[in-house]
């Protein structure tokens, strides 16, 4: 897979954190540009924002249609349904790249956070999960694991008590609640410590999720 494009913003000249942010399915690297005032970080934190584009790909859950995916979504009927294999370690590969990249430049992994949106929640996981260096934190918003039962085989046992904050909305009509509420569940299973919310809202994000969100990494960043 090539490079991903990217849009970045930082808080401050000199930066210390970053945050890897995966839109969802038919979005782009612009969705969730607007969420970096709304966190409300201090200018004496300086956290660079990257905001990567997913690959265009016909996604079959959408009726062939093209358009930007982090993987093909073939159901979301139940947490065992068949996925797209390839597709997500493809993108798993892709946004492991970013992280390097960002080593490169001076962050190293245990400042870089993976967030993201319904599938870039499961990306989030996916890639996050598996990664064999120490990383700050999972933000999984409006999402849910991916192969999941593949998770206890394929794991980092280093980001085994990473903080995972996971947040779903309860009358969600495109990724169903109990989907990522049995994702929490086999995640807590597997011994990790999930920070869950959920909220009265649809397929999208509240005003107190973001202050959520916000206090979440406040806390990782100050107690570092």
């Amino acid at each position: 897979m090539p490079n991903l494009e990217t849009i970045e913003q930082q808080t401050a000249d000199t930066v210390q954190y970053s945050i890897i942010w995966l839109h969802g399915l038919g979005a782009d690297a612009n969705d969730f540009v607007p969420i970096i005032p709304a966190l409300n970080f201090s200018p004496s934190i300086g956290i660079r924002f990257i905001f990567p584009n997913a690959p265009v790909r016909p996604i079959t859950i959408n009726n062939g249609m093209v358009m930007r995916g982090w993987y093909d979504i073939l159901s979301l009927e139940r947490i065992e349904s068949a996925e797209d294999n390839q597709g997500l370690y493809n993108s798993k590969q892709a946004i492991e790249a970013l992280i390097q990249q960002e080593n490169i430049r001076g962050i190293p992994s245990e400042r870089i956070f993976l967030a993201g949106f319904s599938q870039g929640c499961a990306m989030s996981l996916f890639t996050g999960l598996r990664y064999s260096e120490r990383l700050a934190g999972i933000i999984g918003l409006s999402g849910y694991l991916p192969l999941y039962k593949q998770t206890a085989i394929e794991s980092s046992p280093i980001n085994k008590d990473i903080p995972i904050f996971l947040a779903h909305g309860t009358v969600d009509p495109v990724v169903p609640l109990y989907l990522a509420q049995r994702s929490r569940d086999y995640l807590i299973e597997q011994g990790y410590t999930i920070q869950w919310h959920e909220y009265p809202m649809a397929h999208q994000v509240s005003n107190e999720e973001i202050v959520d969100i916000a206090s979440f990494i406040h806390h990782i960043i100050h107690n570092k």
